[in-house]
C-alpha cells in the first residue's frame, strides 16, 4: 500500500459558492494547501529544503464526486503517482467525513527560479517523493 501524505484543511467562507457549497475553484485552493505541507513541512522535517526554491504546475486534472457543504474540516490524502526526471505526480483524494468527495491530479515540474527554467529532481528529492509513491 502506498503510503500518503494526510492534511486536515479547514473550511473558509471565502471557499463557499452562492449556493452554499465549496466553489469548484476553490478545490484548487484546498489541493494546493496540502500539497505545499507535504514538500514545504514534510520535505522540511527530513531536511530537504530544495523543493520550496521553486515548483511548478504543468497540469491539474479534478473529478468532483460530491457537493461539500461548510462544516468541519476536510481531509486530504496524497501520495505520488508518478516520478520522472523532471516532473512528478501528485494524486488526491478530499474526503468530507468518511465520504470521498473529489479526486484530483497535479503534475509537477521542479523549477529554477533564478534561471527561469525547468531542472531535474535531485536524488534527496527524488527519495523523499518515493516515499509517498
Amino acid at each position: 500500500m502506498t503510503d500518503r501524505f494526510i492534511y486536515h484543511c479547514a473550511l473558509r467562507w471565502s471557499d463557499m459558492d452562492a449556493y452554499g457549497h465549496v466553489n469548484n475553484a476553490r478545490f484548487l485552493t484546498l489541493y494546493e494547501e496540502a500539497r505545499v505541507a507535504m514538500m514545504f513541512l514534510a520535505a522540511r522535517e527530513v531536511g530537504i529544503t530544495s523543493l520550496e526554491e521553486g515548483v511548478i504546475i504543468a497540469r491539474h486534472e479534478i473529478d468532483y464526486l460530491r457537493p461539500i457543504d461548510y462544516g468541519d474540516p476536510v481531509r486530504i490524502e496524497s501520495w505520488i503517482e508518478d516520478i520522472r526526471a523532471a516532473r512528478f505526480t501528485v494524486a488526491y483524494e478530499l474526503f468530507d467525513g468518511d465520504a470521498v468527495a473529489s479526486r484530483a491530479r497535479s503534475v509537477c515540474a521542479p523549477y529554477n527560479l533564478r534561471e527561469q527554467r525547468p531542472r531535474r529532481l535531485s536524488d534527496a528529492e527524488r527519495s523523499f517523493l518515493s516515499g509517498y509513491a
